[in-house]
């Protein structure tokens, strides 16, 4: 989930949701088998991500997604 109030553009809030189904595709057959909720909890600063798709920000919730999964790949 991308809420408006955290990701005012739409193209940002697209680019944030492709970023989830690019990484989760990847960590797919190391997750159990069931519905997994991604919500945005906080925003993403202007000032740093200038352009609603850049490559910077791009990296940024990649890698932030990646720690996520990586943690709920190796919950026991």
């Amino acid at each position: 989930m991308v809420p408006k109030r955290w990701a005012r553009r739409a193209v940002t809030r697209n680019t944030i949701k492709r970023q989830i189904y690019a990484i989760s595709a990847q960590y797919e057959v190391r997750l159990p088998c069931a519905a997994h909720v991604v919500r945005l909890r906080a925003g993403f600063d202007r000032k740093q991500f200038i352009s609603a798709t850049s490559t910077l920000l791009k990296q940024a919730v990649r890698l932030e997604l990646a720690q996520l999964f990586e943690r709920a790949a190796n919950k026991p």
